[in-house]
């Protein structure tokens, strides 16, 4: 079975559990070219795609970036422009947003986009609204209900496959890989998930879910999880594990991962299996 593969796309201070620390308005340090270069780097040796859900913001400050991402054969995908969790937006904030994200990042590769991933995944239940918008401004797909609960986002009883997430709307959702554990819903494929786990047990749980529910894993990752130089912040002893927990050995592990199985982007999966012979949208063309 082929996986699915993306990368956030964001600078270090993008994080939101940062946003009360860091003045995302004040000039700070660049850390996500170097990353996202060492990144591409490892995907072209392993042969593996991905798709790059890209903050707006980044891809105008890093035009050069974002074309390199896309000469390198890899999916550009919106991630909203400013970083900011959809439900702490106003219906009209979050289509400005949305819609800022995805004019820059079709003129700067010249083609439509197809995905898009909330920031945080913060599409949750009272912020559903949002797939009615990314529905009206022409996105295939969307990548950002997490079928889990913690206290930043999740919608635990949510489908754990790709499925229509609104009767009547075109748009299909790809949500974030789960696993049942004590019937509970666990994610392990991205993050701070695949940070904390050893690589066994990710390799386990792809394996099980291609077995068991015949469904890829979706693998996720930013790329200051790779970044051990990434400026320290003072955070609440929870936070800080969540932030910046096994970043040393990430790079590593995600090599273990992509070297083990197969992967593409997902609007090749979009367009291969979930809607096969239905579409003749090619993204980023």
């Amino acid at each position: 079975m082929t996986h699915l593969l993306s990368i956030d796309l964001e600078e270090w201070f993008h994080a939101n559990l940062l946003d009360d620390i860091i003045d995302k308005s004040a000039k700070q340090e660049v850390r996500v070219v170097e990353n996202t270069i060492k990144l591409l780097d490892l995907l072209e040796a392993r042969k593996a795609t991905a798709t790059f859900f890209v903050v707006g913001f980044v891809a105008e400050t890093q035009k050069d970036l974002i074309l390199e991402i896309k000469k390198r054969g890899h999916e550009i995908a919106s991630h909203g422009y400013a970083h900011q969790l959809v439900y702490k937006q106003t219906e009209a904030e979050f289509k400005h947003d949305v819609e800022r994200s995805k004019d820059i990042l079709e003129t700067i590769i010249s083609g439509k986009i197809a995905g898009y991933r909330a920031p945080s995944w913060s599409i949750t239940k009272q912020s559903l609204w949002a797939l009615n918008i990314l529905d009206d401004l022409g996105f295939l797909y969307d990548s950002s209900i997490f079928p889990v609960s913690n206290f930043l986002y999740g919608i635990p009883d949510a489908p754990r496959e790709p499925h229509k997430p609104v009767e009547g709307l075109d748009l299909v959702e790809i949500p974030p890989s789960t696993t049942k554990l004590l019937g509970k819903n666990f994610g392990y494929s991205g993050g701070f998930y695949f940070r904390a786990l050893p690589v066994t047990m990710v390799k386990h749980f792809i394996k099980k879910n291609a077995k068991n529910e015949k469904t890829p894993s979706l693998v996720y990752l930013h790329p200051r999880d790779i970044d051990t130089k990434e400026p320290k912040v003072k955070l609440k002893p929870v936070d800080h594990i969540i932030h910046y927990l096994n970043i040393k050995s990430c790079y590593k592990k995600f090599d273990k991962i992509i070297s083990s199985f197969e992967f593409t982007s997902m609007i090749d999966y979009y367009e291969r299996i979930l809607t096969p012979e239905e579409t003749d949208y090619v993204a980023n063309t």
